[in-house]
């Protein structure tokens, strides 16, 4: 079984984790790519690609020129404590005994728009750039275009070491759209959540 889910907006890299196990993205060589295309743009174009404000358009504008390859626990931290959206803070890293985290390192994936695909103790660098940016690159006019066969190959590729090679996906629409659903060699599960409210 192997579990996808979204990367978050919110990040923190300043509490530290405590843990020393890591390991690298698949993707990094890809990331370096994106990254150094990125750095390219002005802050006005990462606000009008992103539609964020000015001072996050700074702020990421910073990040790209900053991005700096290879990865160590001194320039990163590892991508299951680095993001602190409202699904990582439910799923609490830091409370997880080891087992659980080596776990979680075999089933479990985090969809993103630099880095591909992570797993959650694979190091990354402070970053925004959304799966849906219309952002231009050598593989085509959006991420979807860059990302889509190699994610498919490694959902694939990671599916295909358990028993179970059903693919469960609670990421977001614009991020499962990275996927080639169609190209999976297992069964794909998108659960439905719903809540009784008046008796219903």
């Amino acid at each position: 079984m192997l579990i996808l889910i979204s990367p978050a907006k919110k990040l923190d890299f300043s509490t530290a984790t405590g843990v020393i196990s890591h390991s690298q993205p698949d993707f990094i060589e890809n990331a370096q790519i994106l990254a150094e295309r990125a750095r390219k743009l002005t802050r006005g174009d990462l606000s009008r690609l992103m539609k964020i404000s000015d001072k996050l358009a700074d702020l990421n504008y910073d990040r790209f020129k900053n991005f700096s390859p290879p990865f160590t626990t001194e320039n990163a931290k590892q991508a299951g404590f680095a993001f602190s959206g409202d699904t990582y803070k439910g799923l609490d890293f830091p409370s997880l005994a080891k087992d659980d985290m080596e776990f979680a390192q075999k089933h479990l994936r985090i969809l993103s728009g630099l880095y591909g695909l992570l797993r959650p103790l694979d190091l990354i660098q402070p970053y925004r750039l959304e799966m849906g940016s219309r952002f231009s690159n050598p593989r085509g006019e959006n991420l979807y275009d860059f990302w889509r066969s190699d994610i498919t190959a490694a959902v694939n590729k990671a599916a295909a070491k358990h028993s179970d090679k059903t693919v469960i996906n609670l990421a977001s629409q614009e991020y499962i759209s990275s996927l080639d659903k169609k190209s999976l060699n297992g069964p794909f599960l998108t659960p439905v959540f719903k809540e009784i409210k008046n008796g219903k």
